[in-house]
């Protein structure tokens, strides 16, 4: 069973439909001690970083969630849940204090002439440690659904998995050990997307 955490904002249908189309036994969680029977944990995000931290903070499943990754089991954030893994967020002056499970803040993508914010649609990844399990047979170069106006900046640039160009390039996604997370979103990446969750649920199954 793979825990998708609903905390009252995140992208969750579209997520769960996902996941069942690639064949995972999918339960809406929101309480921690549904965690406790999971083989991996989703936490996808749609919305303002201290809105998503407070509601799993209010839930306690801030604390579950970095409980259920001392485990080794596979934990999977998506988008604002990609960035709550991180220490704090410079959006709307924000005053919470994400995860940490990762060092590094979360910042807006610089003004430019032309650039539109946020970045909403296709852009390509690039593919920087391929021997990263959630992109088994996804090539450098493919194109992703993003939907964001900001994104984390990791001190450890050793854990960024793909990189993406938007007037400046960023970490688009990031793996250490049994934790990965997407600033894109996987579930409304078509092809791509579908491949990446199908590699993730296998890693739930092993």
């Amino acid at each position: 069973m793979i825990a998708l955490i609903d905390y009252g904002s995140g992208n969750l249908r579209s997520v769960q439909r996902a996941l069942m189309k690639v064949g995972a036994d999918v339960r809406v969680v929101s309480k921690p001690e549904e965690l406790k029977d999971a083989r991996a944990v989703v936490l996808p995000g749609v919305g303002a970083f201290d809105d998503c931290v407070n509601a799993l903070n209010k839930q306690h499943m801030l604390a579950a969630s970095k409980e259920f990754m001392k485990t080794g089991r596979p934990f999977l954030g998506i988008c604002v849940g990609y960035q709550a893994l991180f220490e704090k967020s410079e959006e709307f002056n924000s005053c919470a204090a994400g995860l940490g499970i990762f060092k590094g803040k979360v910042v807006r993508f610089a003004e430019k002439p032309g650039l539109k914010i946020p970045q909403i649609g296709w852009n390509q990844i690039e593919v920087a440690k391929q021997d990263c399990p959630l992109f088994k047979g996804i090539a450098s170069g493919s194109y992703v659904y993003f939907v964001h106006s900001f994104f984390p900046q990791p001190m450890d640039t050793s854990i960024v998995a793909t990189r993406t160009d938007y007037g400046q390039p960023f970490a688009s996604s990031v793996w250490k050990d049994n934790v990965y997370a997407t600033q894109f979103h996987p579930e409304k990446s078509q092809k791509i997307g579908l491949q990446l969750l199908k590699n993730f649920v296998k890693l739930a199954a092993n």
